[in-house]
C-alpha cells in the first residue's frame, strides 16, 4: 500500500499506511521507523539519541474521519512517551479515560501552584556514626481541595511530561531557602538540604547559571544544598552532563545519584562524575531479605568506599534493614523508621533528637545474630 508521511508540528510527525493486510504490517512499520530515529546521531562532540515515541490508530474501529484518528493515535503516542518512550502502542478506549485525567490533573496541578496547595515536607536523614539529623531531603506534597493528599507518583510524572516540572523545580528552591532563613533565624545549627533534580530540569543548558543566581538572590549559601539526580538523566549524554556537573560543582554544591543501580551507569563515569554522594534506592532496602537484594546494596556500599562517595540509604522501614546498614557501615539513614517527612515547623524538634540508642540497639541485633 501507500505510505505519506506530514509533520504535524514542533517534533511530531504523522504516518499514514494504506492497504494494509494486518497488524503485523503494521508493527514492522513501527519497529522500522523505531530502529532508523534511534541511531545516535555524529555531532562533533557527541552523539545524541532520539527516543521517538509512536502512537498507533487504525481506521475504522479507532475512528471513522481524520480528526478522530489522529487525536486517538496522539493519546495512544502520549502513552508510549508515559511507559518508557522508544516505543509504540495501539490506542484503545481505555486510554481515553487515562489521557483525560491526565489533562485533568495538568489544570488542577497549574491551578495548585497558583493557590498555594503545594507544600514542602522534610525527611531527616541520620549520621550512622553519631546519631545525629545532619541533612534532610526536601519532598513535594499536594494538598488537593478536593482529592486530598495526592501522592508525588501521581502527579511528578505529569508535571515531567508537561514541562511543569521545570517551574515547580524553581518553587521548591524558594520554598526551601525561605524555610532555611526561618531556620537560622531560630538559632539551628546549619544542615544539609537534599533537593531532587527531575531529569527535564537537569537538561536545562541554563540549570547552571540558574542555581547560581538563585543562591546570589536568596543569600543561601551553596553548601546547604545538595542536588539529587537520577542515574539515568547524568548517562544519558555522559560527556555533556560531566561539564555540567562541574559547573554545578564549582557553584559549591553537594551533588548525590539517586536511584542508583536501578539505571545502566558504567564504573568507568562514575568515576568521572564529579559527585558526592550515592543514594541507595528504596527498592533494594525492601529487598535486602533476598540474597539479590544484599548483594546489590554490597555493592553499591563496596563502591562508594572505592570511590570515597557518601552512602545514604533511604527506605528503612524495621529494625532489620537497619542493623544490616549499621554493620555493613552505610553513612546516612532515611526512612519511616526514624521518622516520616516532617512539617518546616516541626524540624527545630527533629534537630534536637540523638538516635543513637536505635543505632546502638540495631548494632546489638547484629551481635546477637552473629
Amino acid at each position: 500500500g501507500s505510505t505519506e508521511i506530514a509533520r504535524l508540528g514542533g517534533d511530531e510527525f504523522t504516518v499514514v499506511l494504506s492497504d494494509v493486510a494486518d497488524i503485523a504490517d503494521i508493527e514492522g512499520v513501527a519497529r522500522r521507523i523505531l530502529d532508523a530515529l534511534s541511531e545516535p546521531i555524529a555531532l562533533q562532540s557527541h552523539n545524541p539519541v532520539v527516543t521517538p515515541s509512536i502512537g498507533i490508530a487504525i481506521f475504522p474501529q479507532d475512528g471513522q474521519d481524520p480528526d478522530t484518528l489522529v487525536r486517538n493515535a496522539d493519546t495512544a503516542m502520549y502513552v508510549a512517551k508515559a511507559e518508557g518512550r522508544a516505543c509504540y502502542r495501539f490506542y484503545d478506549e481505555d486510554m481515553n479515560a487515562r489521557a483525560v485525567e491526565q489533562l485533568k490533573m495538568e489544570e488542577e496541578l497549574r491551578d495548585a501552584m497558583c493557590n498555594n496547595e503545594l507544600e514542602l515536607r522534610y525527611q531527616p536523614q541520620i549520621d550512622v556514626r553519631t546519631g545525629e539529623v545532619v541533612s534532610m531531603e526536601a519532598l513535594v506534597r499536594w494538598k488537593h481541595p478536593v482529592r486530598g493528599m495526592v501522592s508525588p507518583l501521581e502527579f511528578i510524572p505529569v508535571a515531567e511530561s508537561t514541562g511543569q516540572i521545570i517551574e515547580l523545580g524553581e518553587w521548591v528552591m524558594t520554598e526551601v531557602a525561605r524555610h532555611c532563613l526561618y531556620w537560622d533565624s531560630l538559632g539551628l545549627k546549619a544542615f544539609r538540604i537534599c533537593i531532587n533534580i527531575s531529569p527535564l530540569q537537569f537538561n536545562q543548558s541554563n540549570l547552571p547559571k540558574w542555581v547560581s543566581d538563585f543562591l546570589g538572590q536568596s543569600g543561601l549559601p551553596p553548601e546547604r544544598l545538595e542536588l539529587e539526580l537520577t542515574e539515568s538523566a547524568i548517562m544519558t549524554d555522559a560527556e555533556t552532563n560531566i561539564a555540567k556537573l562541574r559547573e554545578l560543582k564549582a557553584i559549591g554544591l553537594d551533588l548525590a545519584v539517586d536511584d542508583f543501580g536501578t539505571g545502566y551507569s558504567s564504573l568507568s563515569y562514575l568515576k568521572r562524575f564529579p559527585i558526592d554522594t550515592l543514594k541507595i534506592d528504596q527498592s533494594f532496602i525492601a529487598d535486602l531479605d533476598s540474597p539479590d537484594g544484599a548483594a546489590i546494596v554490597d555493592a553499591v556500599l563496596a563502591l562508594a568506599k572505592t570511590l570515597n562517595l557518601r552512602v545514604i540509604a533511604e527506605g528503612i522501614e524495621n529494625e532489620r534493614q537497619l542493623s544490616y546498614l549499621v554493620e555493613n557501615d552505610c553513612d546516612l539513614l532515611q526512612g519511616f523508621y526514624f521518622s516520616r517527612p516532617i512539617y518546616p515547623e516541626d524540624v527545630p524538634a527533629m534537630l534536637r533528637q540523638n538516635f543513637s540508642k536505635q543505632l546502638q540497639e540495631a548494632g546489638n541485633v547484629v551481635q546477637r545474630i552473629a
